[in-house]
């Protein structure tokens, strides 16, 4: 079984030289190993005024099976996972955030949940930080936990057919059959953050199920999510999503 992974990077410079080590080792756990799961990593690095893109070339020179892609544009984080699943080589796939704020532990508990159900239909495992099972650390002080609150609640009400049993479109990890990510991906258009729920969208009108997991998920410093900034993007893109939406 081979597994990809796509990171979507933009100004980490701060936050990969600690968090891509520690996906290397999460990635390499005997556990894995035993079960016969070989991945790739993309570090899909947008334009950056900073040095992410060469800390990202650095550190994937260091391992035959991680790749660092030049993006070359800022065109958002929805643009770079999507670029990401256009080179995939992987049976599965998944996208984290580059700053690891879900543990990396998950992707063990989403593959073992597609293997016991064979079922092509059941295309995707997205993390759940309102699961009751989910341990949440947060930064004093944040103002994500709650912007990503109201946009959540604002896409159920858009899009209550396909996200209603969905509380978290926004958590940053999601694991996908690879057939299922070509079809859903292919179809995506939106470049921002709202892509999330794009792809949630285009997977219920493909007919397939999604599956949540509870996840441990820290609120990391440094993020690169602006309320005011992204908020007013993130918003115009839903609207514009549920009224193009067919």
């Amino acid at each position: 079984m081979h597994l990809t992974i796509i990171i979507p990077c933009y100004n980490e410079s701060r936050r990969i030289p600690k968090t891509l080590p520690l996906l290397a080792s999460a990635l390499e756990t005997p556990a894995l190993a035993a079960r016969g799961i070989t991945h790739e990593v993309l570090l899909i690095v947008e334009k950056s005024p900073d040095a992410t893109l060469a800390l990202a070339q650095q550190f994937a020179a260091t391992r035959p099976n991680w790749r660092a892609i030049d993006n070359q544009v800022h065109r958002g984080k929805g643009y770079a996972v999507r670029s990401g699943m256009a080179l995939a080589q992987g049976e599965f796939t998944c996208y984290m955030d580059a700053d690891l704020s879900t543990d990396p532990a998950a992707i063990a508990g989403a593959l073992a949940l597609l293997e016991q159900n064979p079922d092509p239909a059941l295309a995707i495992v997205a993390g759940d930080r309102r699961h009751p099972a989910s341990v949440v650390t947060r930064n004093p002080g944040a103002t994500r936990p709650l912007f990503s609150r109201l946009f959540n609640h604002a896409a159920r009400l858009l899009f209550p057919r396909a996200i209603a049993a969905i509380r978290d479109t926004q958590c940053g990890f999601k694991l996908f059959r690879a057939e299922a990510a070509r079809k859903i991906f292919s179809r995506a258009r939106l470049d921002g953050f709202a892509f999330d729920v794009e792809i949630f969208h285009l997977a219920r009108r493909l007919g397939y199920q999604i599956q949540t997991i509870p996840v441990r998920w820290s609120d990391s410093p440094h993020s690169t999510v602006r309320a005011l900034r992204d908020g007013a993007r993130m918003f115009r893109d839903l609207l514009r999503l549920r009224f193009t939406a067919t």
